[in-house]
């Protein structure tokens, strides 16, 4: 259908990330769709918040689901208590759980970080929560996390034990992975084992290595030089004992993904049987984004940072790839780095920027869902027909 007639209004459908800092996916796609409707005021417009698996994906679920957070006791990376969020599907068979609710780096930002003491044991209290409402699935988002533990913290608040040479258990942490023997799982809860993992990632680093888990990602956790060796050592030296429990011999260490958070997804896929899945494709199967972009004919998303990065796995490429080939994709970003012609080639209609000319971050983050609104509504005015009764915000700039 044209856009340029008025013999129907078009199908708009908002499904941008959040704008970190600034504005929350839902927020973000709210006011996409006041500005899509002060074009078209008899469009179809549909809001879906949408988010790459990492931090944001909880709000963004609840949205679209209409479903109400859950808050559980829990501790943080460094075992002091604490509270966090999960959520549930309408239905309540699949839960979803931000890990960053509780090891993430701000819950530790007040104090002196401590990437070798840091541990997930918070994370599996929350997933044992979940277990007591029965659900049958988990969908466990990843990114942000303070630790680099191989996913041990989770399985030890879910019940295994893992032993040093003497029957010990070992310290808690990245620290005391080279320590570890043997791994005892006579008391895991055996829900966990009988529900569906799926693991939310957004990157595609091994565990160990140049670009593992702690040379890549330890530093932001406060790891020096010292302390990424011993990290790096430790999950290779977890990687060796769990390889025996593996359903397929393969090379953990070098499993794309695995360097994720810390290397979560180690112990994780070896004992749960979780599967680790990009988190766009998680996210999109959970909103039903095929269905949602089935009938669009203008399909508005977003991030932050629209640059190349932006087209491997995140969320404006998850967007442009189930939208149908008819509708107009347009990107809405606080920064755009590519240009028309790489835009075009990406199969993206086109990408614009909130900036309203020379504004520094604060400013821009201020006003960010003003901001949002008021370019939404320029790129629906494109392609509006003259009659539009669209005008522009009085207290747009």
């Amino acid at each position: 259908m044209s856009l340029t007639t008025t013999d129907q209004p078009p199908s708009i459908v908002c499904a941008p990330d959040s704008f970190k800092g600034s504005a929350s996916a839902p927020a973000a796609a709210a006011a996409m769709a006041r500005g899509a409707r002060a074009v078209f005021p008899g469009a179809q417009v549909t809001e879906l918040p949408f988010a790459d698996g990492g931090e944001g994906t909880l709000d963004a679920l609840l949205a679209v689901w209409g479903t109400q957070p859950r808050t559980v006791d829990t501790v943080d990376a460094l075992g002091r208590t604490a509270s966090a969020d999960f959520g549930l599907s309408p239905d309540g068979k699949t839960a979803v759980i931000e890990a960053a609710q509780a090891n993430g780096l701000p819950q530790v930002s007040d104090v002196e970080l401590q990437p070798e003491r840091a541990d997930t044991y918070g994370v599996g209290l929350i997933a044992a929560a979940a277990l007591d409402l029965g659900v049958e699935e988990i969908l466990l988002c990843i990114g942000g996390s303070a630790s680099t533990d191989g996913g041990t913290g989770i399985l030890a608040a879910l019940g295994a034990r893992f032993t040093d040479a003497a029957g010990q258990p070992v310290t808690p942490g990245g620290g005391g992975l080279a320590a570890i023997s043997a791994v005892d799982i006579s008391g895991l809860d055996r829900r966990a084992t009988a529900v569906r993992w799926r693991i939310a990632v957004d990157v595609d680093n091994p565990l160990t290595g140049p670009r593992g888990a702690a040379a890549v990602f330890g530093p932001q956790k406060g790891a020096d030089a010292d302390s990424v060796a011993v990290l790096d050592s430790g999950l290779a030296h977890l990687a060796e004992v769990l390889t025996c429990t593996a359903a397929e011999a393969k090379d953990l260490a070098a499993t794309p993904g695995f360097g994720a958070a810390g290397g979560i997804p180690l112990a994780l896929t070896t004992l749960l049987g979780a599967e680790v899945v990009p988190g766009s494709t998680m996210v999109a199967e959970a909103v039903g984004l095929s269905e949602a972009l089935a009938d669009a004919d203008f399909v508005l998303t977003g991030e932050g940072s629209f640059d190349s990065q932006s087209l491997g796995g995140k969320v404006v490429a998850a967007v442009r790839d189930h939208a149908p080939a008819s509708a107009r994709v347009i990107v809405i970003a606080g920064r755009v780095g590519l240009t028309a012609a790489e835009c075009r080639d990406a199969g993206i209609t086109a990408a614009l920027s909130i900036a309203p000319g020379p504004a520094d971050l604060t400013t821009l983050s201020e006003r960010a869902e003003a901001l949002i609104e008021d370019t939404a509504a320029q790129a629906c005015a494109l392609s509006a027909p003259p009659d539009a009764p669209f005008q522009r915000r009085k207290d747009a700039p």
